[in-house]
């Protein structure tokens, strides 16, 4: 029997788990592995499942099946699953055109997710703002990728291409983001939305 010390500096390499992912990877099943490394079924779904720690005889066996070296197994653990938190004291207001430039500002956003590190996805809590005095249509942009709304509050007028939507509250839009478009509020009620871009 190992000692719990032992049992928790072997469990942080997680083996077991990286044995897993290879065999997966590879799409070998337990018998086909145990075919090509001469062990049993049993002994590797074991060590799979944290049941039993192999010796490095039997962890050498496995890795030369995979073209790995037994270092792979004694890396650092997987990076953890991205999570973050974001309160909404820590949220700061941005209008859409940053650095002070000249022209109408569409919307102020607070970014929903900005501590997340190579995220996939962008989020945005979006207040919207009338279109121009002059009673034209907004600042068109375009970017990248993908943006989905879905409206909270208020109606808003979103410029599509040569096309205008009127979108009510629980209304929400998919598009795509390299066409150019453009937001602009309609009356004077407060006008927000969750704005998500995808790359």
């Amino acid at each position: 029997m190992l000692s719990e010390t032992l049992v928790e500096g072997l469990d942080q390499y997680a083996i077991g788990e990286k044995l897993h992912e290879l065999r997966v990877r590879k799409k070998l099943g337990l018998i086909e592995l145990g075919e090509h490394s001469g062990l049993s079924p049993a002994m590797i779904s074991k060590i799979e499942n944290g049941k039993l720690y192999p010796t490095l005889p039997t962890l050498l066996r496995l890795a030369l099946v995979f073209s790995v070296g037994l270092d792979y197994f004694f890396t650092e653990r997987r990076p953890k699953p991205i999570f973050a938190v974001v309160r909404k004291s820590d949220r700061l207001l941005f209008p859409s055109q940053p650095d002070g430039k000249v022209g109408h500002v569409s919307y102020k956003f607070e970014s929903l997710d900005f501590p997340a590190v190579e995220r996939k996805l962008t989020s945005f809590l979006a207040h919207f703002e009338p279109g121009p005095e002059e009673g034209g249509p907004p600042p068109f942009h375009q970017h990248e990728g993908i943006e989905f709304l879905y409206l909270i509050s208020g109606q808003l007028a979103l410029h599509f291409e040569d096309v205008v939507h009127r979108l009510e509250a629980g209304d929400s839009v998919y598009f795509e983001a390299n066409r150019p478009h453009g937001y602009a509020r309609i009356g004077e009620s407060p006008c927000t939305g969750i704005t998500v871009t995808v790359p």
